[in-house]
């Protein structure tokens, strides 16, 4: 009898294996735990949002840091720092000025200075706010409480760009006056949380304290926006890289919460009184393929056409994601957002594809039995397992498809590769992919050479693409929406494998974890620990 991971896991954890927790977790139990929530978190390596935006930096600039604006829960921007905010007749001059009683974590006020030089530092690598600094005239303060934006031309999508992208972190003047490309030192902002510096232990903890100076907004939180009220004094982030001890230790009840349980564990998870799987990022990820438009046989359309109609998209997510609750399937390239999601020419999705219009397709592009590789990062199961799924897939339908196994380093290194396969190219990749704004979603660019790997081009698209920026209403965008996905389905930017979402896991006694529309961290504002 074959005894799966899932099995030991049911009968070694259930018979209490908090025994075999390392020391160091329980001595760091103190008498404070009430209002103490220990989270098990990937390690903190960057420091900076404006350098990263990985998980674990985001969450970091969400509790150290307050921003201009932010969204709430239906993505729509709401200010944030910001008191009001006005835009002359002309579109070309927006006006912010910041509310009262904003301080940095040293005592020392937030001034229009600091949020000029933060947007200036900000505007160095965003996609969004390069495009901002291109466009403006002047970014300066007025007051100690106003500063401006003005415009070469209307630019109808600033505010939203003020929210998308790396975190518009505010620091102070003279961090932000750093380059872009340097990490600040000092880790002192304005938000609901102080980091604790004294307590950091790299590889090991890291220690937010509540910032009790700070002065939230009146309104109720709501996705990222709203009240960010600190209702625990501390938090502490545990990293704790193998996953059976994470959970011993959320079992035992020495931490709170586990940011990636492993989808083995759900049903554990589930089965436990104590325990809760919540999922907190709403706006999940889309897996998707990704071929090498500049070698064939893929430069040839069809061939891309072929691709989007072989995929079975059940079949992908029952290999990747295989808790049905937790995926699904996906036809628009803005996902399944409700902002811009729209079934524009989506009549090629099939339930469990079409291989035979696949086959006719490879025919029709003059295949002819070259070697197709597929770059296969074996370090990220659920990208590895959809990878080999993809080449049985091909192969049963004639294609010569090889897998090019390696870490997720040499994937890096490949895909970089615009040659043949015959020296070190590749044709397809594997990847996934959130967010809907095609000025900023690598993903939605087709501006050839420009664009991220696999190098689409299309320049009816790309004109679309382009007017993004321009239109200034919410109606305005969905209809674009519609028509710039009417055109990437024609010649097939980048085919879907799914869409997903990665549930947390926590004891019972957390509550007020706020879901918010984005797929890379939460605020840790709003949640309390209660007895029990």
């Amino acid at each position: 009898m074959t005894i799966t991971r899932r099995q030991i896991l049911k009968t070694g954890l259930a018979a209490g294996t908090a025994l075999s927790m390392p020391t160091i977790l329980r001595a760091q139990t103190s008498p404070d735990d009430a209002r103490t929530v220990r989270m098990v978190m990937a390690d903190l390596t960057v420091f900076d949002p404006i350098l990263s935006g990985v998980d674990t930096t985001r969450m970091h600039g969400y509790a150290v840091y307050d921003t201009l604006f932010a969204i709430d829960s239906k993505g729509i921007p709401q200010p944030q720092m910001v008191k009001k905010w006005s835009v002359s007749d002309d579109k070309k001059t927006y006006t912010f000025q910041l509310r009262e009683g904003l301080t940095f974590h040293d005592g020392s006020p937030v001034t229009a200075a600091d949020c000029v030089a933060s947007i200036r530092r900000w505007g160095q690598v965003d996609t969004g706010g390069k495009l901002i600094m291109a466009r403006a005239k002047d970014i300066s303060k007025a007051d100690d409480r106003t500063f401006m934006i003005s415009l070469k031309e209307p630019l109808g999508t600033l505010i939203n760009m003020l929210v998308e992208g790396l975190f518009l972190a505010v620091m102070r003047e003279k961090d932000a006056s750093r380059p872009a490309t340097e990490q600040v030192t000092s880790n002192i902002g304005s938000g609901p949380f102080k980091f604790n510096e004294a307590l950091a232990k790299p590889g090991a903890s890291f220690t937010y304290d509540r910032n009790e100076q700070y002065v939230p907004r009146q309104e109720a939180a709501d996705g990222f926006a709203g009240g960010k009220v600190a209702k625990v004094d501390r938090a502490v982030w545990q990293v704790i890289s193998d996953q059976q001890t994470a959970f011993a230790a959320l079992q035992a009840g020495e931490v709170d919460f586990v940011w990636t349980p492993p989808a083995d564990l759900f049903p554990v998870i589930e089965s436990d009184p104590n325990l809760e799987l919540q999922v907190l990022c709403k706006g999940g990820t889309i897996m998707y393929l990704r071929m090498n438009f500049l070698q064939p046989p893929f430069d040839n359309v069809k061939a891309r056409q072929a691709m989007l109609h072989l995929v079975d998209q059940e079949a992908f997510m029952r290999v990747a994601y295989p808790d049905p609750r937790f995926s699904q399937t996906v036809t628009s390239i803005f996902g399944n957002n409700p902002l811009y999601s729209n079934d524009e020419n989506t009549g090629w999705y099939k339930k469990g594809g079409d291989p035979e219009k696949a086959k006719q397709l490879f025919q029709e592009a003059g295949y002819a039995g070259e070697k197709i590789v597929i770059l296969q990062p074996t370090d990220w199961a659920e990208v590895s397992d959809a990878s080999q799924l993809l080449a049985d897939m091909l192969r049963n339908i004639g294609v010569n498809a090889e897998l090019a196994p390696s870490d997720w380093g040499g994937v890096e290194r490949r895909r970089k590769s615009k040659g043949p396969v015959e020296d070190g190219g590749w044709n397809i990749l594997i990847s996934d992919y959130s967010g809907y704004n095609p000025t900023n979603t690598p993903f939605l660019l087709a501006n050839g050479e420009d664009a991220f790997y696999g190098w689409p081009k299309n320049d009816e698209y790309e004109a679309l693409r382009s007017k993004w920026t321009e239109v200034e209403t919410l109606e305005e965008r969905q209809a674009l929406a519609r028509e710039m996905q009417g055109i990437w389905w024609d010649f097939v930017g980048g085919v879907l494998l799914g869409h997903s979402v990665q549930p947390t896991a926590h004891r019972k006694s957390i509550s007020g974890l706020l879901e918010v529309p984005g797929s890379y961290g939460f605020p840790m504002w709003n949640m309390q620990k209660v007895s029990g």
